[in-house]
């Protein structure tokens, strides 16, 4: 990224896990945030543009860290970052429930020399649990702006920018690189002992705890999430409510979403285009209009399944997940957070493999990144919720769907089980309990919306191009009939017909997953062109040429063959191996058709 400019200033937001960091970013930034690409950096970071005293302000959300001098990934990147990059201020999150814990972090920061601004987040939790800080002494002792901040329900977040806002009119006419952190381990043990004796001291002197903690709702509900036989079980039913809610929240908006543009095109674009020929109203009504609208048609599922998935993550039960498979994901050479990691891969299989920095252990990472791609993404999402209400009720589809995400994760765990003794690694899992929180509904549909707006921006470009191209190739020569075997899709289909055809796919369903090896979000968009229909002519189409069996067969494929584009470079450059990159693309294409060749074989025969 390019020097700032004379007249921005960059605030860096440093903090724990689960201090809310993320939460009080959007809070000051609107959710306005973008992703931005750092160089020398292996992941993407949250940055965003606010205006701040007159002046434009950069703010940046950091990974979660435990300590400036830890030898993890997250440590690494954010050294790198405070190191490397120009940063005017830095604003430590902290948990004000485990501030002593805390504190050492803060104070390591505030030895890099930068202006500090300390917000003890989840202020509300420490009044209930009776912690009590004396913020203006703990401002006095380190000689920084400390502030009580609740920003999941927005308490103090307007004198936290007045702080903000007075630090911006101090600030230098441009910003600095941080002092250089201890480079050597035995000096990073030094200064990590004395940070801790005077977070204590700091701690004694401005915090008064409770004799006795009351007890919280969180230690009762643990009793039954954690459970160690039911607990799994209420994970899966868990999971199978957020399928219902999905279906039953989601398909009636996208009924309505679907009216509108099936109204549009037959008001509006159909008489506008009366007159053309009909090479371009084929192209504009069907490329652009049934390909590009069909896939869209898809966001009100998608921006459903966010919220929920945002809601198991906030809530605290995302991380109970992680300790409950941890002792199933030891067996196939992982740990729990390579579970949190597959579940993340179901909105999105790239940030999910980022994610696997947290596992320390290269032959772990290698490990979790072969399994996560086969996590039913929101892309493959919409083709198969598209396909599945085609062929079966409304009553059976939610079922079908919860029994291709079991298939996915028996799929990803037998590829950990097969691959185990390749890349296993063996690092113990260490993890932090947060207290179960009820997120605000603001934050769910703000996480929910910008993760769906991310899923548009990122897809759009390929599922534009990939149904535009789809369309010439179905088309060309244009005195051939439409995706006859005249057509270049057609010769391509006929090339394709011997992988294929033992699996019940015919050849123009072929052209389809072809493209889908660019971006699955290409695949519903791309049948729509092949066969020149909108999203209800499409599924009657469907439903009247594909028997259920080359239907299912059809989806175990798609559920599962070789990831995206965007996968695949992210895995390239997480494992910095073209072999393994190699390794992740043959794989799953392989799994795919050996997984749909069995099930059609005997599927064919049971049931003809």
């Amino acid at each position: 990224m390019n020097t700032p400019s004379r007249q921005r200033v960059r605030f860096a937001l440093v903090g724990m896990p689960n201090t809310g960091k993320s939460t009080l970013f959007n809070r000051l930034t609107g959710v306005q945030a973008k992703v931005a690409n750092w160089p020398g950096m292996t992941v993407d970071l949250l940055s965003a543009r606010v205006i701040l005293g007159g002046r434009t302000v950069e703010l940046v959300d950091l990974p979660g860290l435990y300590s400036l001098h830890g030898f993890g990934e997250d440590e690494r990147l954010v050294r790198h970052f405070l190191e490397q990059e120009q940063v005017t201020g830095l604003l430590a999150v902290v948990n004000a429930v485990q501030l002593e814990r805390q504190l050492p972090l803060v104070l390591q920061l505030q030895a890099l020399g930068r202006p500090l601004v300390v917000v003890l987040n989840m202020a509300d939790e420490a009044r209930r649990l009776g912690v009590r800080i004396d913020a203006a002494r703990l401002q006095q002792k380190l000689s920084a702006p400390v502030l009580l901040v609740d920003a999941k329900h927005g308490n103090g977040i307007a004198p936290l920018r007045q702080a903000l806002q007075q630090l911006v009119a101090t600030a230098p006419a441009s910003a600095a690189t941080a002092q250089m952190l201890p480079a050597a381990e035995a000096e990073r043990l030094r200064a990590d002992d004395r940070y801790e004796a005077q977070a204590a001291a700091l701690a004694a002197a401005t915090v008064d705890l409770p004799h006795v903690l009351p007890a919280r709702l969180t230690d009762r509900i643990d009793r039954v999430l954690l459970h160690p036989v039911a607990g799994v079980p209420l994970f899966f039913g868990v999971m199978l409510l957020l399928f219902e809610l999905v279906y039953g929240i989601g398909l009636p908006l996208q009924d309505g979403l679907r009216w509108l543009i099936d109204a549009a095109k037959q008001a509006w674009l159909g008489p506008w285009l009366a007159a053309a020929s009909p090479a371009v109203r084929s192209f504009v009504l069907e490329g652009l209009v049934d390909g590009v609208g069909t896939v869209l048609t898809f966001l009100p599922v998608i921006l459903v399944f966010f919220v929920a998935m945002a809601l198991v993550e906030d809530s605290g039960y995302l991380v109970r997940i992680a300790f409950l498979m941890d002792r199933w994901m030891a067996r196939l050479g992982l740990d729990g957070r390579a579970f949190v990691m597959q579940l993340m891969g179901m909105g999105c299989n790239v940030p999910a493999i980022m994610g696997t920095r947290v596992l320390r252990s290269r032959g772990s990472r290698l490990l979790a990144m072969l399994a996560i791609p086969f996590s039913l993404c929101s892309a493959r999402l919409q083709v198969l919720v598209f396909v599945a209400a085609a062929f079966f009720s409304r009553q059976a589809a939610p079922l079908v769907l919860a029994s291709l995400y079991a298939v996915s994760f028996i799929v990803a765990f037998a590829t950990a089980l097969i691959w185990r003794r390749r890349f296993a690694g063996d690092e113990p899992l260490l993890l932090e309990m947060p207290p179960y929180r009820l997120p605000t509904l603001r934050a769910l549909f703000a996480q929910g919306w910008q993760s769906s707006r991310h899923f548009l921006e990122n897809a759009g470009g390929f599922i534009v191009a990939g149904v535009l191209l789809i369309w010439w190739l179905t088309h060309y020569p244009f005195d051939a009939v439409p995706a006859s075997p005249q057509t270049l899709a057609g010769q391509l289909a006929a090339l394709a017909s011997p992988v294929f055809a033992p699996i019940g796919i015919d050849s123009i369903l072929s052209i389809a997953l072809i493209f889908g090896f660019v971006a699955k979000e290409i695949v519903l968009g791309g049948l729509a062109v092949i066969y020149g229909a909108g999203q209800d002519e499409l599924g009657q189409l469907l439903a009247s040429r594909l028997t259920w069996q080359q239907a299912a067969s059809f989806m175990l494929f798609t559920l599962v063959y070789t990831p995206c584009l965007s996968t695949v470079a992210t895995i390239w450059r997480e494992s910095r191996s073209a072999a393994f990159t190699l390794l992740s693309v043959v794989w799953p294409l392989a799994v795919a058709w050996l997984l749909s060749f069995a099930f059609y074989s005997v599927a064919s025969r049971l049931f003809a």
